[in-house]
């Protein structure tokens, strides 16, 4: 592994800070949370042609600048920094993979050009408050239960009577949900004998769907409520599965994973900046006649912040280049974005716990990105699960100790360790 940039992904960067800096600081972002858009048409569309952004993942025949997950995930880092409301996320993170994985070549070709470019945007109208685990960050998805599993509730999907598909249904919190141009809705179909869910397409002006922008607490990342109110849909092809839906579920896991790796570097690049934040005013501000970064004890807050800025911009890196470790990175980059968000309020006084305060969209990014996409201590314990680190049968694990002769600790797991855990210990 190489985990030096190259000279285009310094030049990415350096490009996006430097337009970010002039157009994205506090006061932009809080402006343009409060348009009816939730971001800033003006500025997605000058980061669409002069850095390609949507379409850094995008195969160059469709018109997009054709680099790997981790370049966007490079750059999503400079976007997390900046706490840019936009429709990159929901877009080339969430919606890119689950066309290119499982649209039929015309439907690549009429729509990932559109995404690339910036002029079509698009978003995972997941049912439910239950994103997480429709991208198996927190917990197995294949069986969808939480995209209606055969019961009332979800999204659910029928055949038309003249051919084609119409669904019915509502979700909740579907990010940036009310501008998008495109929705893609995971629905269930098949009744409980065949039950199954596939993957929809469904355009912005469809009838039937109806879209309200929601409260939330984390102004940058918006949030809608949809409705399908017997909406007309195109189904996105199933992945060569003879219609299961597996395909649809392996690639909704696929895209969580990548998904897991772009909102690590994000997160991390918040945690970066708030760090940095707070570093330049406790150089500033004076108490008792000295700078208040001069104290000991403050010193010390902001080494053991540091530390877990670094470590968490690591994990992210790492997950960058291996996809399957983006849980992880994704806990790590959260808990770093939670803990240094706190202190930046703590450090900053009387004037840090004021609501109007900048430090406090980095606070609202990380108790959001926890409830969205956490919390942190189930994407542990998932990533456990699926590296196999402790075995299923606790059981007869305490009653081969017992008749070894082996008496249990009080108060200690009986579960035995996996070898690769053994080792590590």
């Amino acid at each position: 592994m190489d985990a030096a940039f190259t000279a285009e992904q310094d030049g990415m960067r350096r490009t996006l800070r430097e337009i970010l800096a002039k157009r994205c600081g506090p006061d932009e972002v809080k402006a343009a949370v409060r348009t009816p858009d939730g971001y800033d048409r003006e500025l997605w569309g000058r980061l669409a042609q002069q850095v390609g952004l949507p379409g850094i993942a995008v195969a160059e025949e469709y018109a997009g600048v054709g680099c790997a997950p981790g370049d966007l995930a490079l750059a999503c880092e400079e976007t997390g920094r900046a706490l840019l409301p936009s429709p990159l996320f929901a877009t080339a993170a969430l919606a890119v993979p689950l066309i290119t994985a499982l649209g039929s070549a015309a439907q690549r070709s009429a729509l990932l050009p559109q995404l690339a470019t910036g002029g079509l945007t698009a978003a995972l109208a997941v049912p439910g408050p239950a994103l997480s685990t429709a991208l198996g960050l927190t917990a197995d998805n294949a069986p969808g239960d939480w995209a209606g599993g055969g019961r009332a509730g979800g999204v659910q999907a029928r055949r038309a009577e003249g051919g084609g598909w119409r669904l019915y249904g509502e979700a909740v919190q579907v990010l940036d949900g009310h501008s998008a141009g495109l929705l893609l809705v995971p629905a269930h179909t098949g009744g409980f004998a065949r039950s199954r869910t596939l993957l929809f397409l469904v355009r912005e002006h469809a009838p039937g769907l109806v879209r309200a922008r929601q409260t939330a607490l984390d102004e940058t990342r918006p949030q809608a409520r949809v409705q399908l109110r017997d909406v007309e849909a195109d189904v996105l092809e199933e992945g060569g599965d003879g219609g299961s839906g597996d395909g649809v579920l392996r690639a909704l896991a696929a895209t969580g994973r990548t998904a897991a790796a772009v909102l690590a570097a994000e997160a991390a690049g918040a945690a970066g900046q708030a760090l940095d934040r707070t570093v330049e005013y406790v150089r500033t501000r004076e108490q008792f006649g000295r700078a208040i970064g001069s104290f000991q004890a403050v010193k010390h807050r902001l080494a053991d912040l540091y530390v877990q800025v670094q470590a968490a911009r690591s994990a992210a890196y790492y997950a960058a280049w291996n996809p399957g470790q983006g849980g992880l990175a994704l806990a790590q980059a959260l808990e770093a974005l939670r803990l240094t968000a706190g202190e930046a309020i703590q450090l900053h006084g009387g004037i840090g716990f004021t609501w109007e305060h900048e430090a406090h969209l980095y606070f609202k990014r990380a108790a959001a990105d926890d409830l969205l996409f956490g919390p942190v201590h189930r994407l542990r314990a998932h990533a456990a699960r699926e590296a196999g680190l402790f075995t299923a049968d606790a059981a007869t694990a305490s009653g081969a100790a017992t008749a070894s002769g082996t008496p249990g600790s009080p108060g200690a797991s009986t579960t035995p360790l996996h070898p690769s855990a053994k080792a590590a210990v």
